[in-house]
């Protein structure tokens, strides 16, 4: 339903936006795993899964958003 996907897309926000210091986030309702350097997959936790690949700037900290899809189960 639409309420979901907006959770999920709310989630995935959070933790784009603590990316560079994800340590602060007490529970994060993602998961976030190295692609490459300086590119990060984050997934949320809820139904329905959405992904985002994110291009996190080193010098700035500032995390990009290149790429998202719905993961269907």
């Amino acid at each position: 339903s639409q309420k979901e996907f907006i959770t999920a897309e709310k989630s995935l926000i959070e933790c784009e936006q603590h990316l560079s210091n994800i340590a602060t986030l007490e529970n994060p309702t993602c998961q976030i795993q190295s692609a490459e350097k300086n590119l990060w997959l984050i997934s949320s936790k809820s139904k329905p899964s959405l992904e985002v690949l994110v291009f996190l700037d080193e010098k700035t900290y500032t995390a990009t958003r290149l790429n998202w899809r719905q993961k269907f189960e």
